[in-house]
This record gives C-alpha cells, sequence and structure tokens, in this order.
C-alpha cells in the first residue's frame, strides 16, 4: 500500500517538532534521534516513492527464517577476549561495598569489516548463580544502552552532579537479574567499526543479526550463562530492536546443530515505537487529552485526518494549527534542566523526588574521563556520546511492528509492553492503539496493580495468549527513571510469570 507524501511530512511535523532546549541546553535524547531517524526515513521514501507510484508492498524479511541461515558460519572463528580480561575491579569515583562483579569490553560480530560492540555487564549481588540474564537495549536509533540504561534508569549507579562520582541505584534491576548493557549498533558509544562505511548502511536488520552474533560469542566468553533464562528488554526504538531480535533467536534455534542455543523466554519493553501511523495518532490524541491542543484545533484534526495513506494536504495543515511550546516531551509534566550564565545545570523545580533532569550532562564527562575509559576497557581515543554522531541513515525499519510480534505471540514467546503514562512521545494512546491491532483475546480485564508502599503503579490488561500490556502510572518515556520503584515491581511479576498485585496490601517476598 502506497503513502502519501503529505502523510510523511505529517509525521515529520509530529515527531520532530521543535527540540527541546531550556536555557541554551542542548537535547541529546533518544527522542531527538528519534525525530533524525523519522526524518531521514521519511525523506527517503518520498524519494523512493516519487519515482514509483505503483509500488507493490514490500515482503517481510522478518517472517523468512532462511534469511538468517548465514548466521552460523558469522558465528564461527577464534575467541578473541576473555572474561577474566573484561572484569572490572572498580569504577572511578563508585561507592564503596560494592557487592556485585562488573565486566565490560568488547565482542567482534563482524570479522571482515572489523565491527565491535562494547558491552557493560553487571551481575546480581543476590546469588547471581541463581538468577536470569537480562539483555538491555536503548532506542534512537543510535543511543546509549550504556549511559541512558545503565546509568541514567536501570543500572547499579548514577553519576553525580560533579560528574566524577557514582551512588549506589537501590531499585537497579540487577536486584533482581543479571543484566547486560549493549551499545548498538556501531558507532553508537564506544561501539565501532574498523570499515567506515558501516556507518552508512546501518538498519533494523543488520543490527538484529549483528546483536545476536554478539549474544553468541558473548555466551561462549561467559558459558555459565549457556542455557540459563534469558529476556530481552528495551524502550522506545527498542520496539523495533527487542521483537526483532526475538524473532531472530527464535529462528536460530531452530537450526540443526547450532552450537550454542539462547534460551529465550520473554521480552519485556516499553513506550514502544510500534506503529508509524498509530504512533502519530496517539501522540495528537495525547496532547489534546493533555491540553496542548484546544478542542478547536483537534475538532480540526479529526475532521481532516484519517492517519491512513488517504490523508492528504488538509490533513496536514490540520496538524500545523497549535502551538506547543517548550517542555520535556519525554515527561510533560517533568521539571526542565536549565542552563545559568556561568554554565552549570540546575532543574526548573524539585516537583518529581528523585529525578534530576540535568543527568545526561553529568553521564557524558564522566564517560569521557580517561580513567573511567581505561576502567572499562573502553577505545581511550572514543569521543563517547549519548547518541551517535556518526549514524546518519537508517536502512530498513518495518513501518509496523504488530506483525512481528503477533507472530511471536503465536510462536508462545511470553511478550510484556508497558508504557508510561505521562509520554508524549511515544505515548500509551499510540501503544494501546497498536496492542488492540493485535486482536488478541482478554482473560484478565484492565485493573489497578499496586507496589509495596500500597500505591496504584499502574494498570495492566492479560490476554489468553500470554500477551500482558501495562501502564505504569505518573511515568514519562524512560519509566526505570521516573518511577524506578514502579518498574522494578512490574519486572518482578514478569520474571515471575505472575500479574502484579491488585491488592493494596499485598507485600512481595523480596522487600521490593
Amino acid at each position: 500500500m502506497r503513502r502519501t507524501t503529505t502523510f510523511f511530512l505529517l509525521s515529520l511535523t509530529i515527531l520532530l517538532g521543535t527540540s527541546l532546549a531550556v536555557g541554551g541546553v542542548t537535547d541529546v535524547s533518544q527522542e531527538a534521534q528519534l525525530r533524525k531517524f523519522m526524518s531521514s526515513r521519511a525523506l527517503k521514501r518520498l524519494t523512493k516513492r516519487a519515482s514509483r507510484v505503483n509500488e507493490a508492498e514490500e515482503t517481510d524479511p522478518w517472517a523468512d527464517p532462511n534469511a538468517f541461515a548465514h548466521l552460523p558460519d558469522r558465528c564461527k572463528g577464534p575467541a578473541s577476549g576473555s572474561k577474566e580480561a573484561d572484569r572490572v575491579l572498580g569504577l572511578p569515583g563508585q561507592p564503596p561495598r560494592v557487592n556485585f562483579r562488573q565486566y565490560s569490553g568488547y565482542v567482534t560480530v563482524n570479522e571482515e569489516h572489523g565491527r565491535e560492540l562494547f558491552y557493560y555487564f553487571v551481575e546480581s549481588p543476590y546469588d547471581a548463580a541463581s538468577k536470569p540474564l537480562i539483555l538491555w537495549l536503548n532506542g534512537g536509533p543510535g543511543c546509549s544502552s550504556l549511559g541512558f540504561g545503565a546509568m541514567k534508569e536501570l543500572g547499579p549507579f548514577r553519576v553525580n552532579p560533579d560528574g566524577k562520582t557514582l551512588r549506589r541505584n537501590k531499585h537497579s534491576w540487577n536486584n533482581l537479574a543479571n543484566v547486560l548493557f549493549l551499545e548498538s549498533p556501531t558507532g553508537v558509544g564506544f561501539s565501532f567499526s574498523r570499515n567506515a562505511s558501516d556507518y552508512d548502511t546501518e538498519g533494523d536488520h543488520r543490527t538484529a543479526e549483528d546483536t545476536y552474533v554478539f549474544l553468541v560469542k558473548w555466551l561462549e566468553r561467559f558459558p555459565e550463562y549457556k542455557g540459563r533464562d534469558f529476556y530481552i528488554t528495551g524502550e522506545s526504538y527498542g520496539g523495533h530492536y527487542v521483537p526483532e531480535l526475538a524473532t531472530v533467536i527464535m529462528h536460530m534455534n531452530r537450526f540443526p546443530g547450532l552450537l550454542t542455543r539462547i534460551n529465550l523466554q520473554g521480552i519485556f519493553f516499553g513506550n514502544p515505537l510500534l506503529d508509524d501511523f498509530m504512533n502519530d495518532k496517539g501522540a495528537l490524541e495525547f496532547l489534546w487529552t493533555h491540553g496542548v491542543i484546544s478542542d478547536e484545533a483537534w475538532a480540526n484534526i479529526l475532521a481532516n485526518c484519517t492517519f491512513t495513506p488517504a490523508d492528504d494536504h488538509h490533513c496536514f495543515n490540520a496538524a500545523h494549527s497549535f502551538t506547543r511550546g517548550t517542555y520535556d516531551r519525554y515527561d510533560i509534566y517533568a521539571p526542565v534542566c536549565l542552563q545559568s550564565d556561568n554554565g552549570t545545570y540546575f532543574a526548573s523545580s524539585h516537583s518529581l523526588p528523585g529525578y534530576d533532569p540535568c543527568s545526561y550532562h553529568y553521564i557524558e564527562p564522566y564517560l569521557n574521563n580517561h580513567a573511567v575509559k581505561q576502567a572499562l576497557h573502553a577505545r581511550v581515543d572514543t569521543n563517547w556520546t549519548g547518541c551517535s554522531q556518526v549514524i546518519w541513515d537508517w536502512g530498513d525499519a518495518p513501518e509496523s511492528m504488530v506483525p512481528i510480534i503477533k507472530r511471536l505471540v503465536n510462536n508462545g514467546l511470553k511478550v510484556w509492553i508497558y508504557s508510561g503514562d505521562f509520554d508524549s512521545v511515544c505515548s500509551l494512546l499510540a501503544t494501546r492503539y497498536s496492542v488492540n491491532d493485535l486482536n488478541l483475546t482478554i482473560t484478565t480485564k484492565w485493573y489497578p496493580w499496586y507496589t509495596p508502599d500500597s500505591e496504584v503503579g499502574g494498570y495492566i490488561q492479560q490476554y489468553q495468549e500470554g500477551f500482558t500490556f501495562a501502564s505504569v502510572r505518573a511515568a514519562g518515556h524512560l519509566v526505570p527513571t521516573f518511577q524506578p520503584k514502579r518498574s522494578l515491581v512490574l519486572l518482578y511479576a514478569f520474571l515471575k510469570n505472575m500479574l502484579p498485585p491488585a491488592d493494596p496490601k499485598y507485600r512481595p517476598p523480596t522487600g521490593l
């Protein structure tokens, strides 16, 4: 089905908008990267479809297991690196009495091109040998799971405002699992390729393949995790990465004679980009229901937009008929980061306890510290940035992830999707539209779930096929950042294969 030029311009308007730049603070975020991605993809499609008006629907490469038949050969070859060499004996400025093991380093995923993916791995301080293995993938595409995932969201440490020291995150996900953070694809964070042309040909398919090769080789380096229950988690453009990687693993696990089978048990990802049409519809509707768009502007949008290929310039004009103002699109109620005349950063308010909107400006200097790079076994000449400055193009990317997710569910994989309900980038409304498109049978209707302090953590619904959709109350795009305790309660339920409690008096045995 051919989509019109006008609709892609509409997508640009909704997803690009204006960057958050308050008090001179530059927007370095997954959201900014997503805007860049959508811009590039839209312009590419416009050019392509202008020359091929009667273009047929493209085939789905993710449905064909033979598309990955070459991967076993890529996983072979002499082993490089070792677990012992990757051991992190301590990070500069880390707090005392760290009671878990840390590892980091590189894994070669393409010998010919010299593609090297960088990882950071933290074991659980509580009986790591019995805990599952979790992979975390940040979005963008092109943003760092080390800088955002590990240092800003769900890792064991937070960077202090001095940019030199760390403090513990008591709600770290390694309380419940052994957590592996991967900077992917090459060109992100410390990951790199010795063939610079690789940065011009990135895309969903190669990212999934490289990540699969990484996992197989990483398991050879850490053989005690072979056969361990394995889960893929992520957020934002992770709505592509997570189910696509799961698809590759499920295809590859069926190959005869495979030496390493990954024991994939489920996927768990939040505020995902799932469908271009539904994301745009959900974004506009979210802005209306939260008072950014007037009733008149919303009525005009509804009168002129169907969020289908039939939309024309009338829809385009309607979507331009309001002014947004400046706020944090990740959480429209959160304080923003301001910069003073002397260059220091500070929060506009302290209305959200425990949340610091300026944290990226501490993380970047910390990860660029020479001693930190050495401790992490990273290339010391790399200028680390939160989102890639070398990936300017993105090749293949499905316009909707719904068919891929439906296929995973039909093949028996446990799939949980959660949404922070204050996010305007990949809103709960947008996710709900895509979830409804799965056409699954509800078995447990939407109900409030509770945290150990008897607060409503969000709402949740489960389906006959094992699929689960949850909201996280008062959380933005980065749920583990905005609501760390609630994210941990939801993860606990996911790992235990149970629904979170409907009883406000329930207390989990782990003392979450």
